[in-house]
């Protein structure tokens, strides 16, 4: 075959010399065009090839300004990109090309969050402070409810509507911090209130923000880090505890526990908390209580309040962190006048000792019993400015008619 490939040559080379001129030019014209067409023709890549190496690049070959630019290029690999990329190039693999982005994108997200928490922080503020200048609240009520719904009661409406009711010409405001009440469901059962037109607004508890630059801060964080152990106690009512001394402290006004009923208005009081007991020996107070406190803002008590709940936390003795709490700052205190604060006797808040509070839910059995009655719910009326009905003992009582109780709730609806 190879001895025959020389005259075959030669006849072809024959054959195209007697061609004529213009025929022989198209000729050569449309080999090189299918030549062509057949070196640079792009096929689209196929799913099932991969590509082990990338092209080489070409300083000359890198996009100028009026062409596509590198964050095109870029962009392109990462939508289409191989599955293994392996690269001496340095376009690729130049550390500060690939780490400063990194750097840049973890500080920026560091930023994000910073700035999240910040501004969930400034939200709980914004929004009773908003809620209080929309409302030109004159008086600033708190309370807290930590429990469900379930529990929430005929007693607790008891105390919001006495709020209400005893200052309906003093403009009053109710905040009441609690995830439960802030809620679809929440909202339902308190929009009674509203619909009546009183100010009442349920907020969830923000604790970061609350807590933020005071001695709570740091309590709190070392309670979700595990240090300090909450104790048989409820945590919920020792975060209670706490909760509304800071409450007072950085928006200033009234705190009530949801089983107080308001009886006379608060209008004139100011930094004032309420004796439970008294020595009967000494005339003084031998027990102060935490369920009614009103105070101003910024008031220096209140710091001393919360720093010696976060430097004497003991989860595991009831009224530790509240009642005995309030109780024990104040008597280290007493020698120091600089604290503006009144102490008003038990007839003010707490006119019946929490051992006796049935007494007030029974109606009259017959003549002495009526008598003891009407005495001691005149007592109440001239003497008391609030009654606390000590739930934990007397949520399952029923109030009978005629009773201390079922008087005084029908004078206030």
């Amino acid at each position: 075959m190879i001895g025959n490939f020389n005259p075959l040559k030669e006849s072809t080379l024959h054959l195209l010399s007697s061609l004529p001129t213009s025929l022989l030019s198209l000729l050569l014209l449309f080999l090189l065009a299918y030549n062509g067409l057949h070196v640079f023709s792009i096929s689209p890549p196929s799913p099932e090839k991969t590509i082990s190496h990338p092209a080489p690049f070409s300083p000359q070959k890198r996009p100028t300004a009026d062409s596509t630019s590198t964050h095109l290029l870029f962009s392109i690999h990462e939508n289409h990109p191989p599955p293994v990329l392996k690269s001496n190039s340095s376009v690729f693999h130049h550390p500060h090309l690939k780490s400063r982005p990194a750097k840049r994108v973890g500080k920026h997200k560091r930023r994000l969050r910073s700035l999240r928490s910040e501004l969930k922080e400034n939200e709980f503020s914004a929004r009773i402070e908003e809620f209080f200048a929309a409302n030109s609240c004159k008086l600033r009520f708190f309370m807290t409810w930590i429990s469900s719904l379930d529990s929430f009661s005929d007693r607790e409406l008891w105390a919001i509507q006495s709020i209400f009711k005893v200052h309906e010409n003093g403009n009053p405001c109710l905040i009441i911090v609690s995830n439960s009440l802030d809620s679809t469901k929440g909202k339902q059962v308190l929009s009674p209130f509203s619909e009546m037109g009183f100010s009442l607004l349920a907020i969830s508890p923000d604790f970061d923000s609350i807590f933020k630059n005071t001695d709570a801060e740091s309590w709190f964080n070392q309670l979700r880090q595990g240090i300090i152990k909450p104790g048989e106690i409820s945590l919920g009512q020792n975060l209670s505890n706490l909760l509304r001394l800071t409450l007072l402290y950085k928006f200033g006004g009234i705190y009530i526990d949801a089983d107080v009923i308001i009886l006379k208005s608060f209008t004139n009081l100011r930094n004032v908390i309420g004796a439970q007991t008294m020595d009967l020996k000494t005339g003084n107070w031998s027990r102060l209580n935490n369920a009614v406190m009103i105070f101003d803002k910024n008031h220096p008590l209140l710091l001393q309040f919360i720093k010696e709940f976060a430097t004497t936390f003991d989860g595991n003795k009831w009224g530790h962190n509240g009642p005995y709490l309030v109780s024990r700052v104040i008597s280290r205190l007493n020698q120091n006048p600089g604290f503006n604060l009144t102490i008003l006797p038990p007839s003010a808040f707490y006119p019946v000792v929490w051992n006796k509070i049935k007494t007030l839910f029974q109606g009259p059995k017959d003549a002495v019993h009526l008598k003891w009655v009407i005495a001691k719910l005149r007592q109440i009326q001239s003497k008391s400015l609030a009654l606390h009905l000590w739930n934990s003992h007397s949520r399952k009582l029923e109030v009978e008619k005629g009773s201390i109780v079922d008087i005084i709730i029908k004078m206030k609806s």
